[in-house]
């Protein structure tokens, strides 16, 4: 059997998830296939659940995407399932991401993919401090399955080699990268958010893009927002706040602006799928995350000219540097987040300084060339030291 279809020589990779749907670490995925070489690899979607129309941003029209359609529980009861389908797919690459579809490595080794590589994109909600023995030891457990890993942050790097064990040189740094020609600065003033009530330059927008579950905590954002109107009074005139996504945070937020009598002054539209458009509306970008591995939405915000206010977890710190290009705040702490949101709406030449610098950290360090770059060169590496070549039945 032909290692791909038509005697076509690219290598094919299959990129394991759990589920494909919005998400910063499935947007990733999406940049990467779409931003690759076309005539360097050929690409495939497994997603252990489901795959939902976010596999509509996917580019090319030859990139399948497959859903497994597998219940809550332990993954090797699928085992056989994925062995079947990489042995019909015979991709040369697998990588899989995050614990999920860190439990088909196994499968992919007895269905002997030339090579393993698995991506840590960000904490589990489990286990936000990446303190748990037990995740440890399943990392652990997996790790022989494995040829190379990929972490997303400094941070991650460092669980994996300080925590889980792994040796450092089998683990490689890459950050995110992100579409600066698609998150760009507004040419002047910010501009209006279509169907939002407020816009600059009679309003100071603060807003969050991103799916409304607990480890993203909006509502930490919502009590801040509270709290800034409190310290200072006067900003109830021009201070307002835009939180966009979808999930069980979302009515309660809603309900927390509303019983401090301040959900006049908040847009809470639900999902949207115009992001670019709604980042140049703003005036100041939030993350009040719980746990982050390498967050999207930071470099969007970035990319688009936004200062940052994001909480001190995961690789956040990396992406922000508090004072030049945003503030970072300790997490879970409303009254710090508070004053952050009135420093920068109280100064809005700094907040603009802020913003600028920001764009030029995203062309610097976190341009959507370098990753592609980073990863070409990664699955070149890996290929040569397992002797893939086209053809070859394994």
């Amino acid at each position: 059997m032909p290692a791909s279809p038509g005697g076509d020589p690219r290598p094919l990779v299959a990129h394991l998830v759990h589920r494909f749907d919005t998400g910063g670490l499935e947007n990733g995925v999406v940049n990467l296939i779409n931003h690759l070489p076309v005539d360097a690899f050929r690409h495939v979607v497994v997603a252990l659940t489901d795959v939902t129309a976010f596999r509509q941003r996917l580019q090319a029209s030859d990139v399948q995407c497959i859903a497994l359609h597998k219940p809550p529980g332990q993954g090797a009861k699928i085992y056989p399932q994925v062995w079947r389908l990489l042995r019909q797919l015979r991709p040369a690459i697998v990588h899989s991401r995050n614990l999920a579809a860190l439990e088909m490595q196994p499968a992919a080794w007895a269905a002997r993919v030339p090579v393993r590589i698995h991506g840590e994109h960000g904490r589990d909600v489990e286990d936000l401090a990446g303190t748990s023995r037990r995740h440890q030891r399943i990392r652990r457990l997996y790790a022989p399955f494995v040829h190379r890993y990929v972490a997303l942050s400094q941070d991650l790097a460092g669980y994996l080699t300080d925590r889980v064990g792994i040796a450092p040189v089998r683990v490689r740094q890459i950050y995110n990268g992100v579409d600066a020609q698609r998150f760009r600065p507004p040419s002047g003033a910010p501009l209006s958010i279509a169907g939002c009530p407020f816009s600059a330059p009679g309003h100071w927008l603060v807003g969050t893009v991103g799916r409304m579950q607990t480890v993203k905590h909006q509502t930490l954002l919502a009590r801040a927002f509270v709290r800034a109107l409190q310290l200072q009074p006067a900003l109830r005139a021009r201070l307002r706040l835009v939180m966009v996504g979808d999930g069980p945070l979302r009515s309660q937020a809603l309900a927390l602006l509303a019983e401090a009598g301040v959900a006049d002054l908040a847009w809470l539209p639900g999902e949207r799928s115009d992001v670019p458009a709604i980042m140049r509306g703003l005036q100041t970008f939030v993350l009040p995350s719980l746990a982050e591995g390498v967050s999207n939405t930071i470099l969007e915000a970035m990319a688009t000219g936004l200062p940052v206010v994001a909480t001190a977890v995961g690789g956040n710190a990396e992406l922000v540097q508090t004072g030049q290009t945003g503030l970072i705040v300790p997490s879970n702490d409303v009254a710090a987040m508070a004053q952050a949101l009135c420093q920068l709406a109280l100064q809005p030449l700094l907040a603009a300084r802020m913003g600028e610098a920001g764009r030029a950290a995203v062309d610097e360090r976190f341009s959507l060339q370098t990753m592609v770059a980073a990863y070409h060169a990664l699955y070149a590496d890996q290929l040569q030291q397992a002797g893939w070549m086209p053809g070859r039945v394994r």
